[in-house]
Parts: structure tokens; sequence; C-alpha cells
């Protein structure tokens, strides 16, 4: 194995590991834009979520 791999292999060894935590702040930033966008359009967020202003069916 040459000196090129060796460093490369151990470049990615150490990298990929910190970047680990970056898709949970990039997941994290989605779902916050999503339920902002989601609220500026009048839905509110409960269960069922539904449309502010829409009437519900309350059958049981």
């Amino acid at each position: 194995m040459t000196v090129r791999k060796l460093v490369a292999c151990a470049v990615l060894f150490f990298v990929i590991p910190a970047l680990s935590g970056c898709w949970y702040a990039a997941a994290a930033g989605a779902g916050a834009y999503g339920g902002y966008k989601a609220k500026e359009s009048g839905y509110s967020l409960q269960n069922p979520v539904t449309k502010d202003g829409a009437k519900k069916d309350e059958t049981k």
C-alpha cells in the first residue's frame, strides 16, 4: 500500500465519524423549516394535522 493510499484511508477514517453529527443537524433543520412552512400555510401541529378553520367530524 502506498503512502498516499494510507493517508487517504486515515483521513476517511477520521472525517466520516466527525461528519455524522451533521446529518442530525441537517434533518432537524429540514423538519423545522417544514413545520414553519406548514404553519405559514395555515396548518396546525396537532394530532391529526389539520388546516386551521377546517371543520372536524367528531363522530365516535
